[in-house]
């Protein structure tokens, strides 16, 4: 499967980028996420090719994510767009200029969308969208927003024929994983602190196995009691407020590149609290407004086929396991997909009726926790000792099965905020 994938990714795009080569850790996923990027970017569609790849590089850029701006500002050039589009935002046609807006909102701050923002974009006289481009548009926004945290998440530097990659000396190669390559990291040797080749440590394989009792007790006490469902709401809010404080020491600002900045504007926006400062946003219920019950059909009725492959993507990231936690086989870990799943959506707003917010606490760590809202929320500051110090006797194909998480959670909950928004100006 994993030769097939290769040879279908290689005659698509003429070339194995970084990104295949650390997803191919899990086949099956990969398969999917080809198969809904190559539709968005070269299926027929509502949007023209260049404008598909300038999209792709405006959403890039706001993560100052430079690999995949570099890659689609190739691709834009090679299916005929204008080289003076790529000078800055302001020299690309005033239609794509006023997707900006948008842009940096999902990207950064997704709950402030209104269905003001989406009859502005509509009814811009001349310079309008149809209501098919718009959906297409930010289906391309949130898959870009998303991949450039899977980028910055597991490490992905250049190809070695792209400015700024990397090479590495073949002999050896056995004792690279994947991410050690596209990393870059030259003569690594024996000593070197890679998670999945380090030599057990006592307090890494207890780490293991406390996190495994947890997700056992947690279990018996599901089957013993039910919280109420004021004490459900109760303990949302708690996470949603705890979630923040959760921050990382090396949290800075820092100021783009001018080559990534130039494509799209207000740089200083960035991402924010929605609790901070008073100001309040209402919780987003699921049970109110769903991927399931409403985003999956207006994707699909307004660009036919796409609300499919989203689903099976989602289905795929949030379902998959090979039953294993590091040493450990024959492992349900449901919970705790379940919780890495919705602490990324309570980071958003966004609250399930049915799940008890009392139970991220008890399975995830602050390590953990500050890698997943740096990886979600802002992605251009990872740094590989945050992705060292969390889950530290996991294997690393288990922290990319995280990072797909945290691709297809994050994608969701900006288009749940977009496409509501959408409903609402519709009806």
């Amino acid at each position: 499967m994993m030769h097939t994938l290769f040879a279908d990714s290689f005659a698509t795009l003429g070339r194995l980028d970084n990104v295949t080569l650390v997803m191919v850790f899990h086949p099956q996923y990969l398969e999917s996420f080809l198969k809904t990027q190559h539709y968005l970017l070269q299926m027929d569609g509502p949007l023209p090719l260049h404008y598909r790849h300038y999209i792709g590089i405006m959403a890039a850029a706001r993560h100052q994510c430079s690999y995949l701006v570099n890659l689609h500002v190739n691709d834009f050039l090679h299916v005929g767009g204008d080289p003076k589009w790529l000078n800055g935002l302001e020299n690309a046609p005033q239609k794509l200029q006023n997707l900006g807006e948008l842009n940096k909102m999902l990207a950064h701050r997704p709950w402030l969308i209104t269905k003001e923002h989406i009859e502005q974009l509509l009814k811009t006289e001349e310079n309008s969208w149809s209501l098919a481009e718009l959906i297409h548009a930010v289906v391309l926004l949130t898959h870009y927003h998303s991949l450039a945290s899977f980028t910055f998440g597991c490490g992905i530097s250049p190809e070695i024929d792209c400015e700024g990659g990397h090479t590495f000396r073949p002999p050896s190669v056995s004792n690279y994983c994947i991410c050690d390559i596209t990393n870059g990291y030259h003569g690594v040797d024996e000593n070197h602190a890679s998670p999945a080749g380090s030599i057990p440590t006592t307090e890494s394989v207890c780490e293991v196995e406390a996190l495994m009792e947890k997700m056992k007790q947690l279990q018996e006490c599901r089957d013993e009691e039910e919280a109420s469902q004021e004490e459900m709401a109760t303990r949302f809010e708690r996470e949603k407020r705890e979630s923040m404080f959760v921050c990382s020491s090396e949290d800075e600002e820092s100021a783009p590149a001018r080559d990534v900045s130039r494509h799209f504007e207000d740089t200083s926006y960035g991402y924010k609290d929605f609790s901070r400062h008073g100001m309040h946003v209402p919780t987003f219920r699921v049970q109110d407004y769903s991927w399931e019950d409403h985003g999956y059909s207006l994707v699909n009725r307004l660009y036919p086929d796409v609300g499919q492959l989203l689903d099976e993507k989602f289905h795929i990231a949030y379902n998959l396991t090979y039953n294993t936690m590091a040493m450990h086989k024959d492992v349900d870990t449901s919970m705790l997909r379940r919780a890495i799943w919705n602490y990324i959506h309570c980071m958003f707003g966004i609250r399930y009726d049915d799940y008890d917010y009392g139970e991220i606490n008890q399975l995830l760590d602050r390590s953990f926790k500050v890698y997943i809202k740096t990886v979600v929320c802002t992605p251009e500051k990872t740094t590989k000792r945050m992705y060292d110090s969390f889950w530290r006797q996991f294997e690393h194909s288990e922290k990319v099965h995280v990072n797909l998480l945290l691709v297809e959670a994050r994608m969701q909950a900006e288009l749940l905020y977009a496409l509501r928004a959408i409903t609402r100006y519709m009806t």
